[in-house]
């Protein structure tokens, strides 16, 4: 598979050996690969949102935190590999495989494409996600 893998150092880097240059992308996945809800929901604005989905929009790091908390309480965890990421002004996105672990300990892939854009502080505005999570709990 081409792309970008999470090591368990938090480095990121591409499957050709090349580093990611981007950093936030990096700080982003490894916090959801290390199941950091708190990790996560700091690298948003005070009034940032998160929609995954077809869910609500979550809106504020609280509820960003506590959306993530939820989620994560539902697998045993995740590992995401980069396909694609364009950045563009403030906005990125990202083409990514993301794997799974079941709470039955199997293991799901699927892909998802994430699009995040960031404020003049830095932190994230507005992030939103795109995939069918129904293989996850099937």
């Amino acid at each position: 598979m081409t792309g970008i893998t999470i090591e368990s150092q938090g480095v990121c880097t591409f499957s050709k050996g090349r580093t990611m240059t981007n950093a936030l992308t990096a700080t982003a996945l490894r916090a959801v690969d290390t199941l950091d809800a708190k990790g996560f929901a700091e690298l948003f604005a005070p009034e940032g949102k998160i929609t995954f989905g077809n869910v609500p929009t979550l809106e504020g790091r609280d509820a960003v935190e506590a959306g993530c908390v939820g989620f994560f309480a539902t697998i045993d965890g995740m590992r995401h590999d980069i396909v694609n990421e364009w950045v563009v002004g403030k906005d990125t996105i990202v083409e990514l495989t993301v794997t799974y672990t079941r709470k039955d300990g199997g293991k799901v892939a699927i892909p998802v494409v994430s699009i995040w854009t960031v404020g003049d502080s830095g932190l994230i505005d507005e992030y939103r996600v795109f995939f069918d999570l129904a293989p996850v709990f099937a």
